[in-house]
């Protein structure tokens, strides 16, 4: 590449006036041929972008117009130049063989094909059949009635949700099943399903789960030998004793109550969520994490998360479902004969059933009045889990140790606190009038769907606490649904638990103060010292011995 022509250089006369083509006078025949080949090598020049240059461009264009001589070839040059731009970057290809681009479309459809796949004879067992007890859920019902306030999904993929959740009771041995709701991610997406398995199947997976404990108890027995016999050789150890661990609750109550499946499209496998202990639930009270679609994804966070994505999901479902799943007031009552059993056991109600005398309020109502909506779940109690457990009390299964460990045993009755007071929280079937605001927000915004048609208006709740959580009622029908991204709002910038502080050090004292080294004079004369010392315990012991003999000899006298 070269810069502007000089003086003495031909071609300079190009650029002064009075050498122009259309001035009188022309330049000279070499001068002219100079001037047009460096102007072709400034054409010829490729792009460092591209790799085309503006000659073959310029020729190709005028080729193609030539070609086709459109009309008003002037006012669609631009078109042109891309179009021939396009050409160059075209995969010649055989015309026997095309190859076709693969849309994500096209993509999502192959997933969900298989859920429109069905066999004759299968369609025709079920129309046999037509059981009236149905484990599927009607979700293009309950879609209906949260789209008259403007929530939920579009109607394909509800109605692809509703086909996911049919393979899914045709795969596991479930006995209820309710579409939950839809958490979303920063690369992928949750659909969550919210299911009772049957009774012989909880009790299998808890089967296994004490299995595997004892496993673990007999191996920790291994190892208390073990160290048992090291103790002697081994320097003294601290003398901390970490909190007691609170155990999680069973299957089928609490917190566990319901089993959760979770997928991220539709026609993607079902995988089932992992049970919530509550240390889980406690650390997620503390932290703020965005999900990323990946249930083996770490929880990189402080206080740390123990657990995965699958945990930290599970926590987040366990802790909506206790704030917002509601219903109307009087759809559920506590069974008599329960009632009169906890009343003796002096614990609350975990239980109840549906109200066959449900008489449904009016639209009106439900919206004017929050005390006409009540919680039908357990709420969960700061330490983690819905019904309180001391940690310190030994259960029952466990008898009397020996004797040997009655002083471990007076220590841990030193350590518990004296006054440890139970954990109580709202029982259940609270009416939604009494929850706490978040400073001038209230907690629920009611309202109807709309005013135009009260005759036909559907009754809408909005969680202000967890942002995406809604309940609609219309007659005998309600439902609960959550679409967002799993966060409990708060008023104020979410700040991270600070770290614990810094340990004070060590306190001086004599005993841990290093002493000086002595001098040489100083170690001859501890050695000196030292043999003096051992000449005369050896003459001490030659006089005793010789003491000895002498009294050996008067007795054989």
């Amino acid at each position: 590449r070269r810069g502007p022509y000089q003086p003495h250089e031909p071609g300079y006369g190009l650029y002064q006036p009075g050498f122009s083509p259309y001035d009188d006078e022309i330049p000279e025949p070499e001068s002219r041929m100079v001037a047009v080949q460096n102007a072709k090598a400034y054409l010829l020049k490729s792009s460092t972008t591209s790799g085309l240059n503006l000659y073959d461009h310029l020729a190709n264009m005028l080729t193609k117009i030539l070609d086709e001589k459109p009309t008003n070839a002037v006012d669609i040059i631009e078109n042109i130049s891309k179009d021939v731009k396009w050409a160059q970057f075209q995969k010649k290809m055989d015309t026997l063989r095309d190859e076709h681009e693969i849309l994500p479309t096209f993509e999502a459809a192959e997933k969900r094909k298989a859920l429109f796949l069905k066999g004759n004879e299968e369609a025709k067992e079920e129309l046999e059949e037509e059981p009236e007890d149905t484990l599927l859920p009607n979700v293009m019902e309950t879609a209906f009635y949260f789209e008259q306030a403007g929530i939920g999904l579009s109607k394909d993929e509800s109605y692809h949700i509703f086909l996911a959740l049919k393979n899914l009771i045709n795969v596991q041995p479930i006995q209820t099943c309710r579409f939950w709701g839809k958490i979303l991610g920063l690369e992928m997406n949750y659909i969550i399903a919210e299911v009772q398995c049957q009774e012989g199947e909880e009790e299998e997976e808890t089967e296994e789960e004490e299995l595997t404990e004892e496993g673990g108890k007999e191996v920790d027995e291994i190892e208390d030998e073990y160290e048992e016999k090291e103790k002697e050789d081994k320097p003294p150890e601290s003398t901390y004793k970490p909190p007691p661990v609170i155990p999680k609750e069973e299957n089928g109550t609490g917190a566990n109550k319901y089993v959760y499946f979770v997928c991220n499209e539709p026609g993607t496998p079902w995988v089932k969520l992992p049970p919530v202990t509550p240390a889980q639930i406690v650390c997620a009270r503390k932290i703020k994490k965005f999900f990323t679609g990946r249930l083996d994804a770490p929880v990189v966070s402080f206080p740390p998360f123990p657990g995965n994505e699958a945990n930290y999901l599970r926590a987040q479902i366990a802790r909506i479902s206790a704030g917002t799943q509601i219903s109307p007031i009087g759809f559920y009552q506590f069974a008599e004969e329960e009632e009169e059993e906890e009343e003796e056991e002096g614990g609350g109600r975990g239980t109840y059933e549906e109200n066959p005398d449900f008489q449904p309020l009016s639209v009106a109502e439900m919206v004017d009045s929050l005390s006409t909506w009540v919680h039908h779940t357990q709420s969960i109690l700061q330490q983690g889990r819905c019904v309180w457990l001391n940690p310190f009390k030994k259960s029952e299964g466990e008898g009397p140790e020996e004797n040997d460990d009655d002083d471990e045993d007076e220590e841990e009755k030193a350590e518990e606190p004296d006054a440890l007071q139970p954990e109580i929280g709202p029982p259940l079937l609270t009416p939604l009038s009494e929850d706490e605001g978040i400073q001038n927000i209230p907690a629920w915004t009611a309202q109807a769907s709309t005013d135009l048609i009260p005759q036909h208006a559907v009754a809408i709740l909005q969680s202000n606490r967890w942002p995406g959580a809604y309940a609609f009622a219309s007659g005998r029908k309600f439902d609960n649904i959550y679409f967002g991204w799993g966060h409990k709002y708060s008023p104020e910038n979410h700040t991270p638990a600070l770290p614990l502080p810094v340990q004070a050090e060590y306190p001086s004292g004599p005993e841990i103060t290093e002493t000086r080294d002595p001098t040489l004079e100083e170690e001859l004369a501890f050695k000196a010292s030292k043999e003096e010392a051992l000449d005369e315990a050896e003459e001490e012991e030659e006089d005793e011995e010789d003491a000895e003999e002498d009294d050996e000899e008067e007795d054989n006298d």
